[in-house]
């Protein structure tokens, strides 16, 4: 899944990799995991660093959230409504490629009822 990073403050993704990683992200963005997720892929992130945490819709995210606020980064937060609500709100996204994009991962149709802008892919 993902987390993401943005770099004065930075977007963390736990968001999905392989196929799924190529549709889109915050920008800029950093894979941090979800089932995988690795303290060491934050290694270069001062502690004081803002950090905000996002996934498809907020769920997955919140708990990465804890994880990191439980190790000493003290300004960390979890991007309310995920990447949908991002894009829902009329933000943009990039691709693998750091092109701008309208094509959004929605995770399945139980899910993809919370995305209302860009085009959903579902594989």
């Amino acid at each position: 899944m993902d987390a993401i990073f943005i770099i004065s403050f930075l977007f963390a993704t736990i968001g999905l990799k392989g196929p799924y990683l190529c549709c889109s992200s915050v920008k800029p963005s950093v894979y941090v995991g979800y089932d995988d997720f690795n303290f060491s892929r934050l290694v270069n992130v001062p502690k004081g660093s803002e950090i905000i945490v996002y996934c498809s819709i907020g769920k997955r995210s919140e708990s990465i959230t804890q994880k990191l606020s439980k190790t000493g980064y003290d300004n960390v937060n979890n991007l309310y409504g995920g990447i949908f609500e991002w894009v829902n709100q009329g933000n943009s996204v990039v691709d693998i490629n750091n092109k701008q994009t309208n094509k959004i991962h929605a995770y399945g149709k139980f899910w993809g009822k919370w995305l209302h802008k860009g085009e959903k892919v579902y594989n």
